[in-house]
């Protein structure tokens, strides 16, 4: 799936939720916790990393690309 950035960035835990994966902050923390978020193939631990245009980010069997 394709998601438009609307600014500079968006922080991982809101993009989680805007796509629907995560519920809730608390949800979307937890699922970050469990080290199943990948950030252009490599494991993405920070809850607020700054997601810009061009990453690929996949959670489960989702691929979100960001323009």
């Amino acid at each position: 799936m394709k998601f438009k950035v609307d600014g500079p960035y968006i922080e991982l835990i809101q993009l989680l939720k805007a796509v629907g994966l995560a519920s809730t902050g608390g949800h979307a923390k937890m699922i970050v916790n469990e080290e199943m978020v990948y950030r252009n193939d490599e494991i993405e631990l920070r809850k607020r990393a700054k997601l810009i245009p061009g990453d690929v980010i996949k959670v489960y069997d989702q691929v979100i690309e960001l323009e």
